[in-house]
C-alpha cells in the first residue's frame, strides 16, 4: 500500500509561527519531483514542539496542498495513548491517507504495553497505520513478535518504518510477516541495504532536499536496476550522512535555507546548526550538485 519514497517533510516556521506559504512550496516541490507521498508532523516535522491545534493544522494543510496527487501519512503518534487517538482521529477527519505511529517514548512501556497502545489506536480509526520503531529516540524497540501480533490483530496495521539501523531486523520482519506487510527504511543511508533484504522504500529526510534523486534511487532498485541505484546512493551518501551532522531536523532545515526554500528557524529546545557544521553541510551540498 505505502511503497516507494515518502518525504518526512519539515515544518517551516517564520517568526515563531507556521509558514504556510513556504510549506505549500515544499509540498508542491515534492509533487513535481515525483515522490509517492509526504509524512507531515513526524520527528522531522518537529511534532514535539507543536501544540495540538498546530499539529492538526499542518496535517490539514498537507492534505490540501497535496490535493490527492501524493499520499499523506500523518504523524499522529505519542507516548499517551489517548493523545495519539485524538490526533489520529483528527488526521482521518482532515483526509489523510494513513497514520505513522511512533513507539511511545520516555515512559518505556513493556511489549505488552506497546501492543495494547497500538491495538487501542487501531480500533479507534479506519486509517491504515504504519508503526515506527526508532529505539535511538524512544528508548524502546517494537519487538518483531509484537509487530507480528499487531499485524494479525488489526487489519489496518499495514506496515512499519524501521529505523533501528539493523538490516537483520528487516529480514526478521519479512520472514515473520510475509510480503503483504510494508517495510520502509527510516534511514536514508540504509535504504538500499534494507531494500536488498525486503524493504519496499523509505520515509526519507534527504528527499526534502533531493526528492527527485531519492525517488529515482528507490524506483531503480525496485525495478531491478541495482547498478543505477548503487550509483545514486554513492553520489548522495555524503549528503545522507551530513543531514544528521547535528540533531534532525536542524541540518535539513539549514540545507533548505541554503537552497532558498525556507527560513532556517527551529523551536527550542532545538537550535540552528553551528557555523562550522553549516559550512560543512554547504560544502557537501555543492559537491553533490544541489547548490552552486
Amino acid at each position: 500500500m505505502f511503497t516507494g519514497t515518502y518525504t518526512a517533510i519539515v515544518t517551516p516556521f517564520k517568526n515563531g509561527k507556521l509558514d504556510e506559504s513556504a510549506f505549500e512550496r515544499l509540498v508542491k516541490t515534492q509533487i513535481k519531483a515525483g515522490v509517492d507521498g509526504i509524512v507531515p508532523v513526524g520527528t522531522t516535522g518537529e511534532s514535539p514542539t507543536l501544540d495540538f491545534e498546530e499539529h492538526i493544522q499542518v496535517i490539514r494543510l498537507a492534505v490540501r496542498f497535496a490535493h490527492g496527487k501524493v499520499k499523506v501519512i500523518a504523524g499522529t503518534g505519542g507516548n499517551s495513548t489517548s493523545e495519539a487517538i485524538y490526533l489520529t482521529k483528527a488526521a482521518d477527519d482532515a483526509g489523510a491517507d494513513g497514520s505513522l505511529q511512533v513507539a511511545p517514548y520516555y515512559n518505556k512501556p513493556s511489549q505488552e504495553g506497546m501492543f495494547q497502545h497500538f491495538h487501542a489506536i487501531a480500533r479507534a480509526t479506519k486509517l491504515p497505520i504504519l508503526l515506527y520503531s526508532i529505539p535511538g529516540r524512544c528508548g524502546v524497540e517494537i519487538a518483531v513478535e509484537t509487530v507480528d501480533r499487531l499485524a494479525h490483530d488489526s487489519v489496518n496495521i499495514v506496515g512499519i518504518k524501521e529505523a533501528g539501523g539493523n538490516a537483520d531486523r528487516v529480514s526478521q520482519l519479512r520472514a515473520a510477516l510475509g510480503l503483504n506487510f510494508t517495510i520502509l527504511s527510516g534511514d536514508d543511508a540504509l535504504t538500499l541495504p534494507f531494500m536488498a533484504v525486503g524493504a519496499q522504500g523509505v520515509i526519507s529526510v534527504a528527499s526534502n532536499v533531493i526528492p527527485k534523486e531519492v525517488s529515482r534511487m528507490v524506483r531503480a532498485f525496485a525495478m531491478g536496476k541495482a547498478d543505477l541505484a548503487l550509483k545514486l546512493h554513492a553520489r548522495y551518501y555524503p549528503l545522507f550522512k551530513d543531514l544528521f551532522i547535528e540533531t534532525n531536523p536542524t541540518p535539513v532545515k539549514a540545507a533548505l535555507a541554503l537552497m532558498g526554500l525556507i527560513d532556517e528557524e527551529v523551536r527550542l529546545p532545538l537550535v540552528p546548526v553551528s557555523a562550522a557544521n553549516r559550512a560543512k553541510l554547504k560544502a557537501t551540498l555543492i559537491a553533490c550538485g544541489v547548490i552552486d
